[in-house]
């Protein structure tokens, strides 16, 4: 690609962050105009809002009805945080990390929970780990289903015992609306509102299955728990937090804007349509690098692509002669250029992941938009290509 050329049109929405996450299409404040605000959230109309959230959460999300679903602080660390210390360490615990937030949980282990038998299964950014050398039928695992600083996602959950013994917690956040989960082998779900709906952020999703519950009602940590980690009384699960009434005070404006989003996915025709949406918009990608020799996908596994967070890598050798700096200025330099045309905001790698660029494809995306980007790309890496051989 040696066009300078500025490509005609620009994408209508250059937000392809992969978190927070573009707003749905059509979004404007004024969806939000019934908000209850200056109500208590536990009022009788405050908590039948939180509830109509919960519900449709279940209805478009297809979660089992014995699964409980509640809303929690501190969005999705708060959630996978609550989890961890309230049910690990009955039995020892495989820990799976390919990327940064996987890592984060191996060290709040480790390091924080102090556990003493824990078993680390890494794997390099781009790759999942030897998922057969899990323990899922004795012990509990805890693992990302799609790493969003990676791009790299489980293809599916048929490596976890059906039968197993110990628990899965499973930190969905951009993968949840649209990948499909497979529910029977998950026993902790966790997700924020701001990845694949484009929710506000600060509240997390805590969804439980029926073996949770009793792990939670059997279990007693040896450890002190915060109020917002509480979810047990008396040695029985506080059910209010799975039907609106919530361990803190949330944001109803948020909750309204959440709503919104999940009515709007639901006149898609719920996860079908989420996740045709976010298939469609990797399809767009994946035929660009296809033809494209300066790009490729850091997971070098299809089946483990991510829909949502897209990570790709500068393969031209001018630039993989480079030194791992210089590859990562180039790649920000690629980023500035695209955000000053304003054409694409926020679509760097992450800031421990592998020098590239992170485009979010999830459901929230317009499939117009990605083709419209798709030009621009090639422009700027041209661009910035031309201006790293005249500086030569």
């Amino acid at each position: 690609m040696t066009d300078t050329t500025k490509p005609a049109l620009k994408p209508a929405n250059p937000r392809f962050s992969s978190g927070p996450c573009a707003k749905r299409p059509g979004w404007t404040p004024d969806v939000l105009g019934n908000v209850l605000l200056g109500r208590s959230h536990r009022s009788k109309p405050g908590k039948a809002r939180l509830q109509h959230a919960i519900d449709l959460t279940r209805k478009v999300l297809q979660v089992p009805d014995e699964y409980r679903i509640g809303i929690v602080p501190a969005s999705d660390t708060g959630a996978v945080e609550m989890a961890l210390w309230t049910m690990l360490g009955v039995r020892g615990v495989d820990m799976l990390a390919w990327e940064s937030f996987g890592s984060g949980w191996v060290t709040d282990v480790i390091k924080q929970l102090k556990l003493a038998d824990v078993r680390v299964i890494e794997a390099p950014y781009g790759e999942l780990p030897d998922l057969s050398s899990v323990d899922t039928k004795t012990r509990d695992v805890v693992f990302t289903w799609n790493g969003t600083t990676s791009g790299v996602r489980v293809p599916n959950g048929d490596w976890i015992s059906a039968d197993r013994e110990g628990l899965t917690i499973c930190d969905a956040t951009s993968a949840a609306f649209a990948q499909r989960l497979d529910w029977a082998k998950l026993d902790v779900v966790t997700y924020s509102w701001q990845k694949v709906l484009g929710g506000e952020a600060a509240h997390g999703m805590l969804i439980l299955s029926p073996r949770a519950v009793e792990r939670l009602e059997t279990f007693t940590p040896d450890r002190p728990l915060p109020k917002i980690f509480r979810l047990t009384k008396g040695g029985k699960l506080i059910e209010g937090v799975f039907v609106g009434e919530t361990i803190n005070t949330p944001s109803m404006l948020c909750v309204e804007d959440y709503i919104d989003a999940l009515e709007w996915a639901d006149g898609l025709g719920g996860l079908d349509g989420l996740v045709a949406r976010a298939d469609t918009n990797l399809a767009v990608v994946a035929d660009w690098v296809e033809r494209t020799p300066w790009i490729a996908f850091l997971p070098k596994v299809e089946a483990t692509r991510s829909n949502t967070s897209v990570c790709l890598s500068i393969v031209d050798p001018a630039v993989t002669a480079l030194d791992a700096k210089a590859q990562g200025a180039f790649a920000k330099a690629i980023v500035s250029r695209l955000e000053a045309e304003n054409v694409a905001l926020d679509i760097g790698s992450y800031r421990d992941a592998p020098p590239g660029l992170r485009i979010w494809t999830g459901a929230t995306i317009e499939v117009s938009d990605l083709e419209a980007l798709i030009p621009w790309m090639d422009w700027a890496f041209a661009a910035e290509l031309a201006a790293l051989k005249a500086a030569a």
